[in-house]
């Protein structure tokens, strides 16, 4: 499928004006903007312009994602934040909660918040490179639509939870660990689908215990219940399934329960008649600032010191590189900040037909 690349400035424009024109304030627009781009500036482009329409765009149409977002303060002391989402921007409502955090610590060293009620909040990345950006170390996680299975099930009951740290170091880039506690996650199947790939086996377990490949009928089959994705480690114990499946259940019950929110099968965005309800995700934040450890310097030396020896030691027979958690990110964006945003052919008809139905003056270079 052939890609074209459209620059940064006009994706943001664009996209900033239809976030407004389906309803979402400006400086709220803006947010959402940076978030879905900095994903694809990261080359994780599973979360990024792939999932603008159908994420978001199309969950504001049907009604289970709100355009203007409500936050109530539930509960606030001088280190921990609870939050009312009220089904409106997750994206939106975790950069107010963030802001809160980062103050916090700074004065007591130590912040942490949940939000309930919310809606998906993009990469998980994004708020804790808030907090390393501040000079602090960054912790979040979420929890989703029920796609994963337990360790011996087969059916969908956890989300893919992503669990992620970021910290800040003396190079270029901060230590960057993002990613889903399940072996794949939902986005990247559904990038799949746009390709027309399918899904590597061993990757989703069937009713029967089997595997699956097909990336549309998995992500059909997965929404019915007939198959679910595995957590990191893969089938049964044997590799370590266990420890993923560990993972994702931490991450379901700090989303939920420091809140109170809904959890699991309650999450599933459907009623039981099968018609839309909002989905009311639970997402968890944590910040450290090193300054009241040792100091940010001796962190940062530290932490990157550790880095380099890692990236130093001796390489597999074959193996041209070894890289730590926010290097090929860093990457990604080097090799993309002249170039612009890849846009697959999927998505250029997505955008197309936006544009048309909102009548708006655009011309993409992928019409030339």
């Amino acid at each position: 499928m052939g890609y074209v690349n459209v620059s940064w400035e006009l994706m943001e424009r664009f996209m900033n004006e239809v976030f407004c024109r389906y309803g979402i304030p400006e400086e709220d627009a803006k947010i959402c903007t940076d978030v879905l781009l900095e994903s694809d500036r990261r080359g994780i482009e599973s979360h990024g312009v792939n999932r603008f329409k159908p994420i978001y765009l199309d969950r504001i149409k049907n009604g289970t994602l709100l355009p203007t977002t409500k936050m109530d303060i539930v509960k606030e002391t001088p280190t921990t934040v609870v939050m009312d989402a009220n089904n409106g921007m997750g994206m939106v409502a975790s950069y107010h909660m963030m802001n809160m955090l980062i103050e916090k610590a700074k004065q007591y060293g130590m912040a942490g918040g949940t939000i309930f009620n919310s809606t998906h909040y993009g990469i998980a990345g994004y708020w804790t490179t808030m907090a390393e950006k501040a000079g602090m170390i960054g912790i979040s996680g979420t929890n989703a639509r029920p796609s994963v299975a337990p360790t011996f099930g087969v059916e969908p009951m956890m989300g893919t939870n992503p669990l992620t740290f970021t910290m800040p170091t003396d190079e270029e880039f901060p230590f960057n660990f993002d990613c889903a506690t399940s072996i794949v996650q939902n986005g990247r199947i559904e990038y799949y689908e746009r390709l027309g790939k399918e899904t590597p086996a061993g990757l989703v377990v069937t009713k029967d215990g089997g595997t699956m490949t097909d990336s549309g009928k998995i992500l059909k089959d997965m929404r019915a219940g007939d198959c679910a994705l595995l957590s990191i480690g893969g089938l049964g114990e044997a590799t370590g399934g266990y420890k993923g499946y560990g993972f994702t259940t931490i991450v379901e019950i700090l989303s939920a329960a420091l809140a109170g929110g809904p959890y699991m099968k309650e999450l599933t965005g459907k009623n039981p008649d099968g018609s839309n309800r909002m989905y009311r995700l639970g997402h968890f934040f944590f910040v450290i600032n090193p300054e009241f450890f040792m100091g940010l310097d001796t962190f940062k030396k530290t932490a990157g010191g550790i880095c380099r020896d890692l990236r130093a030691s001796k390489k597999a027979p074959g193996a041209d590189r070894i890289y730590t958690a926010g290097e090929k990110e860093h990457d990604a964006w080097m090799s993309r900040k002249d170039t612009g945003v890849p846009i697959n052919e999927s998505v250029q008809k997505e955008f197309a037909q936006i544009r048309d139905e909102l009548g708006l003056d655009y011309k993409f270079p992928f019409e030339d």
